[in-house]
Parts: structure tokens; sequence; C-alpha cells
């Protein structure tokens, strides 16, 4: 019976599909609002979000499963979204570090 072999291309498969997942979060000016005001550290709920995004509760909650999905924000206790704490910027800048990808949210509005 053989070993089983690595994959070579197994990494960068994964890569690719959280590079998607990124890229397909990131296609909606709402998405880049809410990542906005999750920039500033703090949770926030799905109504917050909402007002903030200007959007109902329901297109809010179905655009947060997106950047989760995507990593680009977790989901706490409550119902809390936040930007994950080793992504988010330095106090005063607008640049939210992903590794694969830098943010700029400054202009987002």
């Amino acid at each position: 019976m053989k070993p089983p072999t690595e994959t070579p291309n197994a990494a960068p498969a994964e890569s690719n599909r959280t590079l998607k997942l990124m890229a397909r979060a990131l296609a909606h000016i709402t998405r880049w609002k809410m990542l906005k005001e999750l920039s500033t550290g703090e949770t926030r709920s799905i109504d917050e979000m909402a007002k903030a995004s200007g959007c109902t509760y329901a297109n809010a909650a179905r655009h947060l499963i997106v950047l989760r999905r995507a990593g680009l924000v977790v989901q706490g206790r409550g119902r809390l979204y936040q930007i994950p704490r080793q992504h988010l910027p330095t106090p005063g800048q607008a640049v939210v570090d992903y590794r694969h990808c830098l943010l700029r949210l400054d202009q987002v509005g």
C-alpha cells in the first residue's frame, strides 16, 4: 500500500478560495460601509450595522453573513460583530490589514 502523497497545490487552492470569498464580499458598497463602521474595534449589532450602512435589518444580516464567511468579520456573543482583533487598524488609521490585502476605508461613505 502506498503512503498518501501531499498535493503541492493544496495550499494555493485554499488561498484562491479565500481570495474569491474576499473579492465577493468586497463587491458591494454596503459591506465596505460595514467594515468602516467596525474598523473602530467596537462590536456592533445587526441593527446598528443596518443603520450605519443605510439598509434594512434583513439585508444587513445577509451582508454580515457574506463578510463572516469571507473571514472579514467574526460573530461574537449576542450576535455582535467585529473585525478580528489581529486585523484591526492602528487607532487613527483607516487601513485594515487582512494579510491577503489592505483595505483603505477612509474614502468609504
